[in-house]
């Protein structure tokens, strides 16, 4: 039986690697297989194929349910109810739409929309909407999240931004809405958004501060309700049961295991209710099932049991969760609690059991941060020492007593003012923690030295009789192999997908510089969530220079974000007044030169240049014969001057000029400079119709291949190889689609 489910598992984990989905044919003919092996001795192989078969016909189904390429960048009106909560953010609001009718097309079951400036919407209202549709996918930057697939994960075939509607039908929003708006109204010391976030799982009103601290100190998992709230409040009703039936008060004709498992998973139930039954609550609440049946009925089975049969259930109803980051890290965690607490000899006080716990969920969840590429806490195990009694002990009780009792004048809002204040006492302890000690971004590891690290982790949560027990300790050294450097006399160029703006990152031997910082706007800055990351990520701790073309936000936004957040030698700029003052940036200089590990930069500046974008800082780089160009946002204007400076120059490879703009990539320009390829860097469906069709159609005349961000996501090159341009939409996935 668990070797089947096993087997099963597997299969439907398999899913999550497969660079694209078996035809239908392909997958009928699978199925077959599967009943043969089934009816034979490898019958573990046919439960195998079962559940990859499953999983490849639930994925379809929802790649089949996306945005039809006709409607992709188009503004339709439809009519849609609101789903689920709200998300306000600034002046706009985020909100899924299900039940959508057009004219103008069939529509995805679910869709996500963002409305700036909007009016309050609330859940379960019906809205006549004009929105601009866009087949779902983000930014794809290397190491970094990919939007897509968890849009995938939750089954989201098109995301839009809302242009204009009305209301057709008023209601006061869902009983989970009016809640939210009532728990927004008391008074908790400024923190009612985390109360919210702490009753609903509604963590939208929470300040980028609060959930920066919370990723440095490992404690994410506290506002984010899973499977820890889950099984607390179920802890608690289960211990009550048994304790009042251990002192005798439980009436004797009610048999107190039934009754403690049923209320247990009562109690479970209904705040998975509160919480909206998003995916994480879902998994938390089979899991927890499947722990109570186990209690009851099937303790023989041994303690890995229902966690097999919890992961079985959940991919089985979903097979796209393998998609999530949170799936994996809630069942290592599981795993490596079961793995150390049970069927080991002797006991433990609560104390080190508790201590224990901590640490050795901080080992077993390495392997799974490092293979995600997400950071990791070196603070989490001690600040969770107190962080998670003080949530789950104090906070959490008084949060929900307060929920349930507020329409008892005074009661309610009394409980949540006090939880208010605890929770202002840890986030205030949470911040400065966090400025001590921020999250360790490390840098994808090998293959190999992965591999040790797990073997190491391992071999240290083993029991203390283990022999080799003490040698994990050396394993995971392997943290700290020396990964691939860059050749002397190549770069290694990264033209990050930062939207409508820019970002390069060349590196050497020894060198890193970063040619502009990506966009900023009041609402986002991604220098901070996307620039500097990915930096980190790369293995970057200091940035060498900085060159910031111009002071456009679209290329400058960014650069005080990464000042803040990395070491940066020298700053320079084709602008340089018109930056912050603490970048502290000199002007750049036409013909200054200087050698990094046998590669030659030269820049290049026309201070005559009548506006901004012409007056960009030009930066030519030269490694073993290939030349890269980057060219900042300058117009035909700058680019007359420079060919006027470098007469008879040509290039290999061009970052192109103003995003492909019209009044740049001239004919003279192209024809001069004869580039093999051009990297563009732009939004999806941008305002500004980036690339202009006439510059694609200058850059095919003369053969010039074109590379685009909005396409390919981040591009790379190895400058002085010969080899050409990489999008990272290359290295494929079932849920990307390729570049074309």
């Amino acid at each position: 039986m668990r070797t089947g489910m096993l087997a099963l598992v597997l299969g439907l984990l398999s899913l999550r690697f497969l660079p694209v989905l078996p035809s239908l044919g392909g997958l009928l003919l699978l199925s077959l297989l599967a009943l043969l092996c089934l009816r034979s001795r490898a019958w573990p192989a046919g439960w195998w194929l079962l559940g990859l078969c499953w999983g490849c016909w639930s994925a379809q189904q929802a790649l089949d349910d996306r945005l039809a390429p006709a409607l992709d960048g188009r503004t339709v009106w439809l009519e849609a109810k609101v789903v689920g909560l709200p998300s306000n953010t600034g002046s706009s609001v985020r909100f899924d739409l299900e039940e959508a009718r057009s004219r103008r097309g069939q529509l995805p079951s679910r869709l996500q929309v963002s409305w700036s400036g909007g009016p309050k919407v609330r859940a379960g209202e019906r809205w006549r909407l004009a929105v601009t549709l866009q087949q779902p996918g983000g930014l794809l930057n290397p190491h970094g999240p990919d939007r897509e697939a968890t849009l995938l994960a939750r089954r989201i075939g098109a995301t839009g931004t809302v242009k204009a509607g009305e209301r057709l039908e008023t209601v006061q929003g869902g009983w989970r809405d009016r809640l939210r708006q009532r728990l927004l109204m008391v008074d908790a010391h400024g923190r009612e958004a985390v109360l919210a976030a702490l009753v609903l799982g509604d963590g939208s009103g929470l300040a980028r501060e609060d959930w920066q601290a919370l990723q440095a100190t490992g404690t994410v998992h506290l506002l984010v309700i899973s499977g820890q709230h889950i099984g607390l409040l179920a802890g608690l009703v289960y211990g009550l049961v048994a304790g009042l039936a251990r002192l005798g008060f439980w009436p004797g004709r009610w048999p107190w295991l039934p009754w403690a498992c049923g209320l247990a998973m009562a109690a479970a139930l209904g705040y998975g209710a509160l919480a909206g039954f998003q995916v994480p609550v879902q998994r938390a609440c089979l899991m927890l099932a499947t722990v109570l049946l186990w209690r009851l009925r099937f303790r023989h089975l041994g303690a890995f049991f229902p966690l097999l049969l919890a992961l079985a259930g959940v991919l089985l109803i979903e097979p796209l969760a393998s998609l999530l980051p949170g799936f994996w890290l809630s069942f290592t965690a599981v795993a490596t609690l079961i793995y150390c607490f049970s069927a080991r000899l002797g006991g433990w006080r609560a104390w080190q059991a508790w201590s224990r716990a901590q640490w050795v969920i901080a080992v077993g969840l390495l392997p799974v941060l490092l293979a995600l590429g997400l950071p990791v806490s070196l603070s989490a195990p001690l600040v969770n020492l107190l962080a998670v009694p003080w949530i789950s002990l104090a906070v959490l009780p008084l949060a929900l007593l307060g929920t349930a009792l507020l329409p008892l004048p005074g009661v309610g809002d009394w409980l949540l003012w006090s939880a208010g204040g605890l929770i202002d006492i840890l986030f205030r302890l949470l911040g400065q923690l966090a400025e001590w000690q921020p999250a360790w971004m490390p840098e994808p590891l090998p293959l190999w030295s992965w591999l040790l690290v797990c073997s190491g982790a391992v071999l240290l949560l083993s029991p203390h009789g283990l022999a080799l027990r003490g040698l994990g300790a050396v394993l995971l050294l392997a943290l700290w192999a020396p990964r691939e450097q860059v050749p002397l006399g190549q770069v290694q160029v990264w033209q990050l997908d930062v939207g409508q703006g820019l970002a390069v990152v060349l590196r050497t031997r020894h060198h890193t510089l970063l040619y502009d910082a990506g966009p900023a706007t009041r609402f986002s800055d991604l220098g901070e969530s996307v620039v500097l990351p990915t930096l980190r990520q790369l293995g970057v701790a200091h940035v060498d220079l900085m060159l910031i073309s111009h002071a456009h936000a679209d290329h400058a936004g960014g650069a005080a974000a990464i000042h803040r957040g990395l070491p940066v030698t020298r700053v320079l700029a084709g602008e340089p007044l018109q930056l912050p003052s603490a970048l502290q940036a000199r002007a750049c200089v036409s013909g200054e030169q200087w050698e990094w590990d046998g590669v030659v930069f030269s820049l290049w500046h026309w201070p005559q240049g009548q506006h901004s974008n012409d007056r960009s800082c030009v930066l030519l780089v030269a490694a073993q014969g290939e030349r890269l160009l980057l060219a900042g946002d300058m117009e035909q204007a700058a680019e007359r001057a420079w060919l006027a400076d470098n007469p008879g120059l040509t290039i290999d490879w061009l970052q192109s000029p103003h995003h492909g703009s019209r009044t740049s990539s001239t004919e003279p320009f192209i024809r001069a400079t004869a580039p093999r390829a051009a990297m563009i860097s732009r939004a999806r469906h941008n305002v500004f119709g980036h690339p202009h069709r006439q510059v694609l159609e200058r850059y095919a005349r003369h053969g010039v291949a074109v590379h685009d961000t909005a396409v390919g996501g981040a591009l790379r090159l190895q400058l002085g190889t010969g080899k050409g341009v990489e999008g990272l939409r290359e290295q494929r996935r079932f849920w990307r689609e390729p570049p074309s």
